[in-house]
């Protein structure tokens, strides 16, 4: 088992950087490749980046890249996401996610993550 909690989020100009970080309890986090989700009103929930259970694999939706860095600390059991240049498109409520794997690899979509967070709110201002 593994619980996740998310912080770091808050209101932000545009330009402006976040880094939200998702502490997990548990002894299986370094099992885990480790995702960011991000869901807005009215709209689905949607990937935002992911890191493989070593760290060494990650990739990003197209929306985030050269913006976004994801990041871990398995020692500290933690992820991270550094948002930079955000845009009020960026606002949502953003989830991590855990995804207990049998390898050092990764997936994308929300139904292969076994356990989340409850979610932090980033909000871009215009």
């Amino acid at each position: 088992q593994v619980r996740l909690v998310e912080s770091g989020g808050g209101l932000v100009q545009a330009g402006g950087s976040l880094r939200l970080s998702c502490a997990a309890s548990g002894p299986t986090f370094s099992s885990c490749a480790m995702g960011w989700f991000r869901q807005s009103p009215g709209k689905e929930r949607e990937f935002v980046a992911v890191i493989s259970r070593s760290g060494t694999g990650m990739t990003y939706t197209d929306s985030v890249k050269g913006r976004f860095i994801i990041s871990r600390d398995n020692a500290k059991k933690t992820a991270y996401l550094q948002m930079n240049s955000l845009t009020p498109e960026d606002t949502a409520v953003y989830f991590c996610a855990a995804d207990l794997m049998g390898g050092d690899y990764y997936f994308t979509r929300a139904d292969e993550f076994d356990y989340w967070g409850q979610g932090t709110q980033v909000t871009v201002s215009s």
